[in-house]
């Protein structure tokens, strides 16, 4: 017998062997994602409103098991944790939640001049533009965002400049059709499975998009990404025309509450302006999509408006107030911040909070955000304390708007044409993300009643003399030039703000307090800076650097939607409070 124990020990060892093999194989080299910051906080759950599991170091690497939003979930010290996503490199698509195409897709451009990226967003590098017209072989797909054949390799396209041709899923129209909900509490799932994660829920009655559906799961647009759901929950009906949307489809209603507010043909700063709506006015909402409303601003026009300058109510009883705050966290700017019982200075306080602090955001109350606390109760807290992580709008402080009308704003947005500026780690360049920002501050001051001028509003280049003769010319009330900053020094980050003249030393301060406390950055301070724009100014002007694309981590926070929302609202209520003092 003691002969035949080393046999069974080596019977044993290979079984043991064979069993963990499969686990080994799984972990496929390009299915990893590498840290590339020091101390990066790694959660719980995907938002910083979750508990810290612990910290990883610069070069870490770890395996990447799926994507939620802009949050990449990993296996960390045996326990699954999130990271962000604009804080790691080294990515790769067919392992973070992206879905390959069936071999003979393919998808026509309906847009001249679509930006052909090497990611999935817009902070990835363009790799060459493709025209309209002109189809091409799809790879795969990644939310909203597709991976195609093209003569420059392999890249991604917006699936909104795009449609589908060939053989498809069924009712696979981006844009066709719309259904009804049929069931309470439906789970919205992340992949068409019962085991995925549940990303949300929908009610009876209420309406959404559906972008494809076979006999078990129907894929729809919600809060801006995509979801599944049960096929039997859902009916499904063809959408109207364009020109005649289905009335009271969302079952709320939107007051506008804006000076003036721009109504756009689609649900995007770059969408064109076809109309204007005014203060007090209400409409039916007929769609919600991102930030963006869709109303008949006039009898059979149509078309998309900013939310964050709409007061949305609902008409009847609907569980899905919170669709422009889901998943969004309000996180406290200063120690010692009241948390309140009701939307009002004048209300109790039920909490007390710190800078730092993060709460989960369940609803937006005119100025107030309705947060939870740490012991699952609800409190409300001023929106203009705190700066906003996720898709909820940044608020400013209720009266700010009033020292801003019939101020005259011009605004420059740096570079343009044949002069790019700074290209980011990513790819990002800075002539197209300070026309960005300019478009977007552009309809905050306009809201407040402001006369806003653009030096440039497309891709042109403008000498600076002329930058300078389009203030002296409109005898402008403030000039701000917005440009991003670049080091041969990967690490540098924060907002820099600069003036030359002592006489706009004021008004530098006052907007580079708002922008860093808004945004978050790391504050480099304001100071005098020798620059032609501002140095040739005889108005009060300032130039200010919104952070470093040449940091790889920055460049991906810069490009977001929320930190572009944060810093034009920073730099709006700087200007309020100038005019104001």
């Amino acid at each position: 017998m003691e002969k035949r124990k080393p046999l069974i020990l080596v019977i044993c060892l290979m079984l043991l062997a064979g069993i963990t093999q499969p686990e080994t194989q799984v972990k496929a080299e390009n299915s990893s994602v590498t840290i590339t910051t020091n101390n990066l906080n790694v959660r719980q759950g995907p938002g910083l409103s979750y508990p810290i599991l612990g910290q990883a170091q610069k070069g870490d690497r770890f395996n990447a098991l799926s994507r939620e939003g802009e949050w990449i979930k990993i296996n960390f010290q045996g326990e699954n944790g999130y990271v962000a996503s604009w804080l790691v490199s080294n990515m790769t698509s067919n392992q973070i939640g992206e879905k390959t195409s069936g071999n003979n897709s393919q998808v026509v451009v309906t847009t001249d001049g679509l930006r052909v990226r090497n990611g999935p967003g817009t902070s990835y590098g363009v790799l060459g533009a493709i025209q309209k017209g002109t189809a091409y072989k799809v790879k795969s797909t990644e939310g909203s965002w597709i991976k195609i054949q093209t003569p420059f390799g392999d890249g991604w396209v917006a699936n909104e400049f795009v449609q589908f041709s060939g053989k498809q899923k069924k009712n696979s129209s981006r844009s066709s059709q719309t259904g009804k909900i049929t069931a309470n509490s439906l789970n919205v799932r992340n992949k068409p499975s019962l085991q995925s994660d549940i990303i949300g829920k929908l009610n009876s009655g209420e309406t959404v998009a559906v972008l494809s559906q076979d006999d078990s799961w129907t894929e729809i647009s919600f809060s801006g990404n995509t979801g599944w759901i049960s096929s039997q929950y859902i009916t499904v009906q063809p959408s109207q025309s364009e020109s005649k949307p289905k009335q009271s489809s969302s079952g709320k209603t939107g007051t506008v509450t804006a000076t003036s507010l721009t109504v756009r043909n689609k649900a995007s700063l770059n969408g064109k302006p076809i109309g204007s709506v005014a203060k007090g006015q209400t409409f039916s909402i007929l769609e919600v999509e991102d930030n963006w409303v869709k109303i008949e601003f006039k009898p059979g026009s149509y078309g998309w408006a900013a939310s964050w300058f709409i007061d949305i109510t609902a008409e009847k009883n609907s569980g899905s107030s919170q669709q422009n705050v889901n998943g969004s966290s309000a996180i406290i700017l200063h120690n010692g911040s009241n948390i309140r019982k009701k939307a009002s200075t004048r209300s109790a306080v039920v909490h007390r909070a710190n800078k730092g602090d993060s709460f989960e955001i369940i609803s937006l109350n005119n100025d107030w955000y309705e947060i939870r606390l740490p012991n699952g109760g609800k409190g409300f807290v001023a929106g203009w304390i705190v700066t906003v992580e996720g898709s909820a709008p940044a608020v400013t402080k209720p009266g700010a708007e009033k020292h801003l009308k019939n101020k005259t704003i011009v605004l420059d947005p740096g570079h343009g044409g044949r002069d790019n500026g700074t290209t980011g780690a990513r790819g990002t360049r800075e002539k197209d993300i300070t026309i960005r920002t300019a478009q977007l501050l552009a309809e905050k001051l306009r809201a407040a009643g402001a006369n806003v001028i653009l030096t440039r509003s497309g891709d042109t280049y403008l000498p600076l003399p002329s930058r300078v003769g389009i203030s002296h010319h409109h005898n402008a009330d403030a000039f701000i030039s917005i440009h991003y900053d670049s080091t041969p020094d990967r690490t540098a980050r924060g907002a820099t703000t600069y003036y030359y003249h002592p006489f706009q030393k004021e008004i530098a301060a006052n907007i580079h307090s708002n922008v860093t406390a808004m945004t978050n950055l790391r504050d480099r301070g304001y100071r005098v800076g020798d620059y032609h724009v501002i140095r040739e100014n005889k108005r009060n002007a300032v130039l200010i650097e919104l952070g470093y694309l040449s940091n790889p981590a920055e460049e991906a926070l810069i490009a977001s939607a929320q930190y572009q929302q944060s810093a034009a609202a920073g730099i709006c209520q700087g200007l309020a409070r100038y005019f104001k003092n």
